[in-house]
């Protein structure tokens, strides 16, 4: 395909991408998206609208660099929201880092907790957005850009989209789903 006839990202459009979130302090990678990302331009809330409004007119082959002030996307940090406790006090399955936990107040409000650190003694959970406080910059390169379909309209991104690991596997090797039954 010509760079005339390549797709454009706009609503409606069906995207899959990668992408990395750098620190623009540190240039640490906080997170990396290697398995192709798919949504919906303009009805699926994938990305800060930031990140939203660079890919609007993109095409597929596309780097982007998004930079985003993440105070003014998540506030700034709240001490008050980190905890932490006696090991013993908190239940095995929520002793380790990375670990997401779900907690209800006692007006039934919920509210996303982190484990951020387990130590011999002690567990630490944080329920600041981990991007909280942070000036970073979303590196995106763009795979597909296509027509959605109503049913991917509906749900908001790809449907039956099943991954290619003749990487992982070999292509000599036959793979079943599992989900056959």
């Amino acid at each position: 395909m010509n760079e005339a006839t390549k797709e454009v990202i706009f609503d409606g459009k069906l995207v899959e991408l990668i992408y990395k979130i750098i620190d623009s302090k540190t240039e640490a990678v906080l997170t990396s998206v290697e398995y192709p990302i798919g949504y919906i331009h303009g009805v699926t809330e994938a990305f800060a609208p930031q990140v939203t409004a660079a890919l609007t007119g993109k095409a597929v082959g596309d780097f982007i660099d998004a930079p985003i002030d993440c105070n003014k996307l998540y506030g700034p940090r709240d001490e008050s929201l980190v905890f932490t406790d006696n090991i013993e006090n908190v239940p095995e399955e929520y002793r380790e880092v990375g670990m997401n936990i779900l907690m209800e107040n006692d007006q039934g409000q919920t509210k996303s907790f982190l484990v951020t650190r387990v130590d011999e003694k002690s567990v630490t959970i944080d329920g600041n957005n981990p991007l909280c406080g942070r000036e970073v910059i979303f590196k995106l390169e763009i795979l597909t850009v296509r027509d959605a379909t109503e049913e991917e309209i509906e749900v908001g991104g790809p449907v039956n989209a099943d991954p290619d690991i003749s990487e992982i596997v070999g292509t000599n090797q036959r793979v079943e789903p599992i989900n056959k039954f």
